[in-house]
């Protein structure tokens, strides 16, 4: 048996195998009331059915003025926990293990949901100013985030991901280029990962130890240096698990020729290497070969493989990796349909539908 085949534990959980299902937001498969839809429901019971060992259900907002659009997935209120719970049982039913992204936009928050507000007020995106948070109203998100774990819990899930890269609220904290702070809450490392390491405490008192928490984390922010500092101080605070990815934007950085992966997926070796075993390690970003996949596992680069696109593309690509099964290869297309700026018809997924016509259609 390959070692990808092989458990993994996460937390007090077992995992049956080395491939994740990586968060990917579905714009418009709901509405302004963030609730999980059965369209959700079959999506991510597909990639469970075919094997994949973790699910990880897509940036879900732990308030509404913090979300990336009117219809992104939400946890800020009780209402939404049965369909959550619905996902959470869906998943269980193939023996996968499922937490849920938390997620709030911070500077990124679309302008029909609240202000563009987060650390600092910095210049950011189109030479828009930010307003900066009291520390009254750092406060009151960073409870929101723990209440919103609390719910994940009552549906279900098997523990939560903070997201904390990819430019939103957590990652513009950790960000010294963004976050220009004085107070406790900026400054030196420790101060800039304050915010995520007090909801991370604070999900572990409120949910136990039994309960899963992660962090999609930076991989250089703005070197990869101190996107280890980072991280060593989320593992301090309790996190159980690393899933390390692309942040705001590192220094200039030297990488090393001839890599057989991509920049991102270094930065997760690097992390690995760095973390040495004291939480498990996942790399992401263009893993789309099966080989690929045990190559990375296969040479001790990373604990589990996260995978976004090719699993978009084809739920069977956990079978092909476990199994050598066949499966309908993502095309590279770059723009991917779950895009909210730019529609976009996913080829894979439409030569997969003629021959499975159980699959959710997302072309419709």
């Amino acid at each position: 048996m390959r070692k990808i085949n092989t458990p993994i534990r996460i937390g007090t959980k077992t995992v049956k195998n080395r491939i994740t299902f990586a968060p990917t937001v579905k714009f418009d498969w709901t509405d302004s009331s963030g609730m999980p839809t059965e369209r959700f429901v079959r999506h991510y019971e597909d990639r469970a059915k075919a094997g994949t060992g973790l699910i990880c259900v897509e940036a879900t907002c732990v308030i509404p003025d913090g979300r990336l659009a009117p219809s992104q997935l939400g946890l800020w209120d009780d209402a939404q926990i049965d369909g959550h719970a619905k996902i959470a049982e869906a998943c269980h039913k193939h023996g996968a293990v499922v937490i849920v992204q938390i997620h709030h936009g911070g500077y990124n928050t679309h302008p029909a949901c609240g202000p563009s507000k987060g650390p600092s007020i910095v210049e950011w995106r189109e030479h828009k100013m930010t307003q900066e948070l009291t520390k009254d109203e750092i406060i009151k998100i960073r409870d929101q985030f723990i209440e919103a774990a609390i719910r994940a819990k009552k549906a279900g899930y098997d523990g939560v991901q903070l997201h904390a890269c990819h430019s939103y609220l957590i990652n513009q904290f950790v960000c010294p280029r963004v976050n220009l702070r004085t107070d406790e809450y900026g400054g030196n490392t420790k101060n800039r990962a304050r915010f995520a390491c007090e909801i991370i405490r604070g999900i572990r008192q409120a949910c136990g130890k039994d309960f899963i928490i992660s962090a999609r984390t930076v991989g250089a922010e703005p070197t990869v240096e101190e996107a280890w500092a980072i991280a060593d101080e989320y593992i301090e605070a309790g996190v159980d698990y690393l899933q390390v990815s692309s942040g705001i934007g590192p220094e200039e950085i030297k990488y090393p020729e001839g890599l057989p992966y991509s920049h991102i997926v270094w930065y997760g070796t690097k992390m690995h290497e760095h973390v040495k075993g004291r939480v498990p390690v996942s790399v992401v970003h263009n893993i789309l070969e099966p080989e690929m996949a045990h190559y990375l596992i296969d040479n001790d680069l990373a604990d589990t493989i996260d995978s976004a696109r090719a699993l978009l593309a084809d739920p069977n690509w956990a079978k092909a990796v476990l199994d050598g099964d066949s499966f309908v290869k993502c095309r590279s297309c770059k723009i991917c349909f779950w895009s909210p700026f730019m529609p976009h018809k996913c080829p894979a997924v439409a030569e997969r539908y003629k021959t499975d016509p159980d699959c959710v259609d997302y072309n419709k």
